[in-house]
């Protein structure tokens, strides 16, 4: 059994769970961030960074801690319907409702839109997002080796381009930091927090997590207590990458403003930030790369959703099930990044605590011996915070202001629950829930051993 992997090992594992995280949010969330914190970017920066690295690299560990041989036999710890439940939907949400079709249209809006007449926008995304998503079909249907291979490439070269492109913009800013955005003149820590979430990228851990730990295993270790050591070490490669990167890009978006003016996404930042600093040139290199990297992760999306859901269901073929991801996928890729943005919000508000809920419980879980009650107290508490957090959101992205039957619930919440007008409100909540429990836990197992 081999005790330590080397630190070549460390890094190569790291880069590829780099480019695993690194798509299409990734570029656009803190751009935008960033335009829109203006002067309080810092605090908004330092709440997207805990959950838009520090909860990823959470998953990655919850996973190797846990021992589970994938996510959904670590939420059966809860029920295995509830198990099936949370997988599917995580699974879906980070492939063809959300994060897969948002590949396409963030693809289009950096690469494609800056050479398009206004006019033209909407066909311009069917035409372009027809081509990328039969690409996309035709590779998952027939995997092969090339995709890992571009990504191998991709990854690297889209990080170097970042990399002047942030460089040119920390030592010549394109103007001074405006004041900040209505959302983000109180409160920015948090809204920079909740922003996070958009990244999908704690909830992706849970599923990458998987092939870190083969990585590792792959590589000779065995014992789980090495296998949590060594996935800790190479994730953490991977998030302060994603870190620099985030506050990077934060700081373009920031300075951005006075030069291009304020954008619905962050998509048009980074075209604007290149055109602005290399012109023409800059905008077809960043296109090029930008529209390969959301390429493979489309693959890598709609492949993993048609293996999970082949299992779920094996009478339907793997490319049956790659052929209506894909479809599903242009689709929604058609209501155009924003439209895509505004809806996911409601199903992250309702899925990201219930994620981060099981990544506590599954460290904890030692303590008081794995019992059942307490998986299912803290995530059905959970569970009645988080949906009307969800319906909520919901109501706000229809534009609709009467809350109908839910209002006495709402209002009972916000006036008991601290932190729940900013989306925090089931932390508490579940906190003690996981204390009262594991003491139940504990009086229950101290019975049974007092009769024995």
């Amino acid at each position: 059994m081999m005790n330590k992997l080397k630190f070549s090992s460390h890094l190569a594992i790291g880069f590829m769970l780099f480019a695993l995280f690194f798509g299409a949010g990734n570029l656009i969330f803190p751009a935008q961030l960033g335009q829109y914190s203006g002067t309080n970017i810092w605090p908004a920066v330092i709440g997207f960074l805990i959950t838009g690295v520090g909860l990823p690299l959470l998953g990655i560990l919850a996973m190797g801690f846990s021992g589970s041989k994938n996510l959904q036999e670590l939420a059966s710890r809860v029920h295995p319907i509830y198990g099936l439940f949370f997988t599917a939907l995580l699974y879906l949400t980070i492939g063809p409702f959300f994060a897969a079709p948002r590949t396409g249209t963030v693809a289009y809006e950096v690469g494609i839109a800056p050479f398009v007449a206004d006019g033209f926008q909407q066909i311009g995304l069917f035409i372009f997002t027809l081509l990328f998503f039969i690409v996309t079909l035709l590779f998952s249907a027939f995997p092969a080796k090339i995709v890992d291979n571009v990504g191998k490439i991709l990854a690297p070269a889209l990080v170097f381009l970042l990399a002047i492109l942030l460089f040119v913009v920390m030592f010549n800013p394109m103007g001074a930091i405006q004041a900040p955005e209505e959302a983000y003149q109180s409160g920015a820590f948090v809204k920079g927090f909740l922003e996070g979430y958009n990244t999908m990228d704690a909830i992706a851990s849970l599923v990458f997590a998987i092939i870190v730990i083969s990585a590792i295993r792959s590589l000779g270790v065995t014992d789980n207590k090495r296998i949590f050591a060594e996935a800790a070490k190479s994730g953490t490669i991977a998030i302060i990458l994603l870190g620099l990167i985030y506050v990077g890009i934060a700081y373009l978006g920031a300075t951005s403003v006075q030069t291009l003016g304020i954008f619905d996404t962050g998509g048009p930042v980074l075209s604007g930030a290149a055109g602005h600093y290399f012109g023409t040139f800059g905008n077809i290199m960043l296109a090029i790369v930008i529209i390969l990297a959301c390429l493979t992760t489309a693959i890598g999306l709609i492949t993993a959703n048609a293996e999970y859901f082949h299992t779920l269901f094996p009478n339907i073929s793997y490319r049956t099930l790659v052929v209506f991801f894909s479809l599903i996928t242009f689709i929604f890729a058609n209501f155009g990044l924003a439209n895509i943005i505004t809806f996911s919000i409601p199903v992250l508000m309702f899925l990201y605590p219930l994620a981060i809920v099981l990544m506590l419980l599954t460290f904890l879980s030692p303590l008081f011996n794995h019992s059942q009650i307490v998986y299912v107290g803290a995530i059905a508490v959970t569970f009645l915070i988080s949906i009307f957090d969800g319906l909520t959101a919901l109501y706000d992205s229809l534009g609709i202001e009467d809350l109908g039957w839910m209002e006495p619930i709402i209002n009972f919440y916000s006036s008991v629950l601290p932190l729940y007008d900013q989306g925090l409100g089931w932390l508490l909540p579940a906190l003690i829930a996981i204390v009262i429990t594991s003491l139940i836990a504990w009086y229950q197992k101290a019975n049974i051993v007092q009769k024995a």
